[in-house]
């Protein structure tokens, strides 16, 4: 499996491509502002097709360049119902601050050409892998992650985690759509029962796994969850 991922615009929203190896299709994840160079170069290196953009949620520094990258490739943008209007209206999802610092300039937002809405617990067959979405409101009420088995590599997953989960963080819940006891539910149900193993690949900053955020996270140190389940060798 093939992963690149790269920071992007003022917000350094990481940006990944996703392939089974070179030369193949993959998928792009949160394209946000200014990251069309970034992937047309990662595409040009490994000579990869992108058949899929998949959105963690619907604010402007994960969703800015979706239109762009969808229309560049012909590819289909994949976002929950929850978060797709703010494909066309990200002002909707943003803090005064930000809305003011933007409208300083003429932005014009439209859905791509082809959408599809995800669901809780979905299973996505997409550029040769297989993803599963994860319903993970809180951040916004349509936030997910896409987690990717990885088990050849030494680990049972790869988890986009977008702005749920950050090395040692968790994702802010000031902004429009944001809920801090639907955040702490969504990371009680959806994060704390995964295997340790699993590599998070978060929205913002360095990479982590399940098992150190378990133990140093002090977001999640309170929250309640059934065991962890216990991973084997192959």
């Amino acid at each position: 499996m093939l992963i690149a991922g790269f920071p992007a615009g003022p917000w350094g929203t990481n940006c990944y491509v996703a392939a089974t190896a070179p030369g193949s299709e993959c998928v792009v994840i949160d394209p946000g502002k200014d990251a069309a160079p970034g992937v047309a170069e990662v595409v040009r290196e490994h000579r990869l097709k992108p058949v899929a953009v998949l959105v963690t949620h619907g604010h402007v520094d994960h969703m800015w360049c979706v239109a762009p990258v969808a229309g560049t490739y012909d590819a289909t943008a994949w976002i929950h119902p929850d978060d797709r209007h703010l494909l066309a209206d990200p002002m909707q999802g943003m803090s005064p601050e930000t809305t003011s610092m933007l409208l300083g300039g003429k932005y014009e937002f439209a859905e791509p050409d082809d959408v599809r809405e995800l669901s809780d617990a979905q299973s996505l067959e997409l550029a040769g892998l297989s993803f599963v979405v994860d319903h993970t409101p809180g951040h916004t009420a349509g936030s997910v992650t896409f987690r990717a088995p990885r088990p050849a590599e030494g680990i049972s997953e790869v988890m986009f985690s977008g702005d749920l989960l950050f090395a040692g963080s968790i994702g802010r819940t000031d902004l429009p759509g944001g809920d801090h006891p639907t955040m702490l539910r969504s990371l009680a149900t959806k994060v704390l029962p995964l295997a340790d193993d699993i590599v998070v690949l978060p929205g913002h900053g360095e990479q982590t796994s399940i098992g150190r955020e378990r133990m140093v996270n002090p977001f999640l140190q309170d929250l309640d969850a059934p065991p962890a389940p216990v991973t084997r060798g192959l």
